[in-house]
């Protein structure tokens, strides 16, 4: 592992590749892992303890720092189990979901209501449809006048009226006339059935019908859809293009939704630069702040995409209390470890309304968690600290964030759709730790394999193999963010698994 000396004397880890990235490539035979309660991952995915040497002698560098070095083979749990003040991922996500309430509901127009969800029923305010009318265009007939009519036997009637939909006219049809009428207009009275146009010469004036119509054919009934006060869409239902619709024809012009929540966020780090820009040494792009606010779309919020901002407590700590006012959610990435420049941690932890901790996952072990400080009476907005990589940022919003996110939304559903899958390319998962690998999810079949992500249990589907693949040959190193963007799903491993063999079935988390 390689070290930087930093201006202040410490050191800080810049080594490329993380301890995750070599062992959970697959390939080692051996972990590097210390004796428990001994080591800590920072946001880096490293483990600051723990290195490979051919002794069992503990040494102390020159910070003091002591440093085991074990080997210890991953078929060990007691050796590379976390510190026991580590959070499982079930109890993290509890105590985030237990500050979550939905967002307070608010009427908005339908034409802003797409993707939001209900905060009540909607019920029909009139019946739909609310009037008798043509479900064809043709000709509106009273039955009886028609009831011998064929190919070889025409009726010729007179067309009394020519009826388009949106028509108020309402002519009453005697014995013997008919009405030329168009799809949607009302039934006029006396009419009890509509001939298609198909079935006449499509006269104006007369008209030859050549086919009998059924009893009522071709009319749609008021009330038919839903009565007036029906419940036609209920609290909870995401409005969707066709629950909008089905709102629009309930008679509904504006609906009680759940907002979605602003959410901000900010990447730290001083070797961070806007995508394009001109680098020098030291500096990278700044992917995790496009990352996570597109990931906050797609979960269903409205992302501020503040960008990067560099490692400076004051200049973290100004950006925060003027985002808190207007905000409901903010999301950092970065700086939530232990090592020098931490600047999230720094500017947040003496609040005492944000917790800093690890938790028993892989990668995304550092995590944080709160509030901003709140204004009278009035909750500040949330704050969820996360790793710095590219591979942990998402794995902890996949797991921690967008669930809170659809909590506020009053979605019913907080999780993604999970699968379960056959395990085609085996890899290792440290022991203690619940691993989520970024995956391929693909469809195998005797004639060939066809990518995507699909349904069924036991790891097949419509006769297909649902197998699964990690998406990097690095695992779940937490920095492989080229390998993320194959994935197609995280396979979840439980703490207590530390193989992940071939033919093994696995739960997938399907994020794409």
């Amino acid at each position: 592992m390689t070290e930087t000396n930093l201006p202040d004397g410490s050191a800080r880890d810049a080594s490329p590749l993380s301890d995750e990235h070599d062992v959970l490539g697959g390939e080692p035979s051996e972990v590097r892992c210390a004796h428990a309660g001994g080591a800590h991952e920072d946001e880096h995915g490293h483990t600051h303890d723990a290195h490979r040497d051919d002794t069992a002698d503990a040494t102390v560098n020159e910070n003091g720092h002591r440093h085991d070095h074990v080997h210890a083979h991953s078929e060990r749990t007691d050796a590379c189990a976390p510190a026991a003040s580590a959070r499982t991922v079930t109890d993290q996500l509890a105590v985030i979901l237990a500050d979550v309430k939905p967002m307070v509901p608010v009427r908005v127009s339908l034409d802003a209501a797409r993707g939001l969800v209900l905060a009540e029923d909607v019920l029909s305010a009139t019946d739909t449809p609310p009037f008798d009318n043509s479900a064809m265009d043709g000709y509106a007939v009273i039955r009886a006048d028609l009831l011998g009519a064929s190919a070889q036997n025409p009726i010729m009637l007179p067309v009394v009226a020519d009826l388009a939909a949106g028509t108020a006219e309402n002519p009453r049809l005697v014995p013997g006339q008919v009405a030329r009428i168009m799809t949607g207009a009302p039934i006029p009275d006396g009419a009890d059935a509509v001939v298609p146009i198909e079935d006449t010469d499509q006269g104006t004036d007369l008209v030859t019908v050549v086919r009998a119509p059924e009893t009522a054919a071709h009319v749609r009934r008021a009330g038919e859809d839903a009565h007036a006060g029906d419940r036609v869409l209920s609290a909870g239902s995401v409005l969707w293009p066709t629950r909008v619709a089905a709102a629009a024809s309930a008679g509904t012009g504006s609906v009680l939704v759940h907002p979605a929540p602003r959410v901000a966020v900010i990447s730290t780090g001083s070797e961070l630069v806007t995508p394009g820009s001109p680098t020098h040494r030291g500096q990278i792009p700044d992917s995790n702040s496009f990352l996570l606010a597109a990931a906050v779309t797609e979960a269903g919020g409205v992302a501020i995409r503040v960008g990067a901002v560099p490692d400076n407590n004051d200049t973290l700590g100004a950006l925060l209390t003027d985002l808190a006012g207007t905000v409901d959610v903010i999301v950092l990435s970065g700086g939530v470890s232990v090592g020098a420049y931490d600047v999230v941690k720094a500017v947040l932890q003496p609040l005492g309304t944000v917790h800093f901790g690890p938790v028993k996952m892989q990668p995304g072990k550092p995590q944080g968690f709160g509030r901003w400080p709140a204004t009278g009476n009035v909750p500040g907005p949330l704050i969820f600290a996360l790793p710095g990589n590219p591979v942990s940022a998402f794995v902890s919003f996949e797991v921690f964030v967008r669930p809170a996110l659809r909590r506020l939304l009053g979605h019913p559903e907080l999780h993604r759709r999970t699968i379960t899958a056959t395990v085609a390319d085996g890899w290792k998962s440290p022991p203690g730790r619940a691993q989520y690998m970024p995956v391929i999810v693909t469809h195998r079949t005797d004639s060939g394999t066809a990518t995507g992500a699909g349904t069924g249990t036991g790891g097949t589907r419509d006769g297909a193999q649902i197998e699964v693949r990690p998406a990097s040959r690095g695992g779940s190193g937490s920095h492989l963010v080229a390998g993320l963007a194959q994935a197609t799903g995280l396979a979840v491993v439980s703490e207590d698994t530390t193989h992940v063999r071939g033919g093994d079935l696995i739960t997938v988390m399907l994020t794409s």
